[in-house]
């Protein structure tokens, strides 16, 4: 599908035609996160679509911690569309929550964005052979500069924490964030958490991954450790009132594009590839979000037809990401004005996305992640012992990290 991002269509793709016959009457209703890069990205595709095709779509948003954690049940009983984190596919296709998109006319459309994915985004909102979302925004943990006080990104982790213990560096480490970089350290080293079902991670392979988290707990601001990314994204950035113009640097951080814009905030930011460990930048954990149709959607067809549309190259690399989006998809981060206005955002972190690690797909997963996660940010503080979080993760991880036993659902 090409279209402009006026609406102006010169040419039309099935998900198109699917919907412009349908009478304007038609209203989806949608839920995202509490950010541009998910919300106003959405507001302005909902806004084109429906000059293109009639059909409204009326996006409400939520924070950033109930995108990472808020049950599915309720959210798909009421909203048509969703924009979701792919851990949470296992668990929505088990319990039928999710309307798979494949097998409704928009398969060639699916096979398309498959070979268009950026590492395993698209690959990662599949379960049990069906396609269960589209990652219209990629993500993983990569590294972010403020190049005006830092001429020189850090190599690996002993000049990170060199920097830190001068005082540079910021790190988020809020107990999701800390969860998230454990498992980006470990999957580095070829030891990823749940590489075994019913595993968290053995002493021996754990020792080194907590070890440089604590060395660098130790150097950043106290506050880190209740910081998400976008907090340290503003912090590095100039929209922190309090910034030390000391901090130029984070190692393991969301990216967000919005940052690396002119005129966002202050100063711009650079995003590249995370520090190099001992397999390179490979291990990040991946993250980002896609749009997912409810199983119980007013109009599921509609609904499909909308997230084929938004995840089109044309819409990413158009008003998608115009109004702050991240674009999930190869086309746009190969293009050259999204690049160019971004700080090449795509460009420097792509290894980092293309080598990123998926965490492991079993319906326990999340509540493994919502378990451990507080865990972790707590011995950073001193409150819980090495021993004692690999020993409470462990038990948690033979509890949840097992094979699914529910049969997979999801209306057809």
């Amino acid at each position: 599908m090409t279209t402009s991002t006026t609406g102006t269509t010169t040419s039309t793709t099935a998900g198109a035609e699917a919907t412009s016959a349908r009478p304007a009457t038609t209203t989806l209703r949608g839920i995202t996160w509490e950010h541009p890069r998910g919300f106003d990205c959405q507001v302005a595709a909902a806004a084109a679509y429906e000059r293109l095709t009639g059909v409204r779509v009326v996006w409400e948003q939520r924070s950033l911690q109930a995108f990472a954690d808020a049950p599915l049940d309720d959210l798909t009983a009421r909203y048509d569309l969703l924009v979701i984190d792919h851990p949470h596919v296992p668990l929505a296709a088990a319990h039928g929550l999710l309307a798979p998109l494949d097998g409704h006319g928009h398969d060639e459309a699916l096979a398309a964005l498959a070979g268009t994915s950026v590492g395993a985004g698209h690959a990662s909102y599949a379960h049990g052979g069906h396609q269960y979302g589209l990652a219209t925004d990629s993500a993983a943990q990569v590294a972010v500069r403020r190049p005006d006080l830092l001429a020189d990104r850090p190599e690996g982790w002993d000049e990170v924490l060199d920097l830190a213990a001068e005082g540079r560096v910021l790190w988020p480490a809020k107990p999701i964030d800390a969860w998230s970089s454990l498992c980006t350290l470990a999957a580095n080293r070829g030891t990823p958490v749940g590489a075994t079902p019913g595993t968290f991670l053995d002493d021996e392979d754990a020792a080194p991954v907590l070890d440089l988290l604590h060395r660098l707990a130790e150097r950043v601001p106290g506050w880190c450790l209740e910081a998400n990314p976008i907090e340290v994204a503003e912090a590095l950035s100039g929209g922190r009132p309090d910034a030390d113009p000391r901090w130029a640097y984070a190692p393991l951080a969301y990216g967000y594009t919005n940052y690396g814009r002119p005129g966002f905030r202050p100063h711009r930011l650079r995003y590249e590839d995370i520090p190099a460990g001992p397999r390179g930048v490979a291990g990040s954990q991946l993250g980002g979000a896609g749009v997912a149709v409810s199983a119980r959607a007013s109009d599921p067809d509609a609904a499909r037809a909308y997230a084929l549309w938004v995840a089109s190259p044309q819409v990413q690399a158009g008003v998608y990401y115009d109004a702050g989006g991240q674009p999930g998809y190869a086309p746009a981060w190969d293009d050259d004005r999204l690049n160019a206005d971004s700080w090449d955002f795509f460009r420097g972190t792509r290894r980092t996305l293309e080598q990123a690690w998926v965490r492991p797909r079993t319906a326990g997963f999340i509540e493994l992640q919502d378990t451990v996660s507080p865990w972790v940010t707590a011995t950073l503080r001193g409150e819980l012992d090495d021993a004692t979080l690999l020993r409470r993760a462990g038990e948690a991880a033979a509890r949840l990290l097992v094979p699914d036993e529910t049969p997979e659902g999801g209306t057809t």
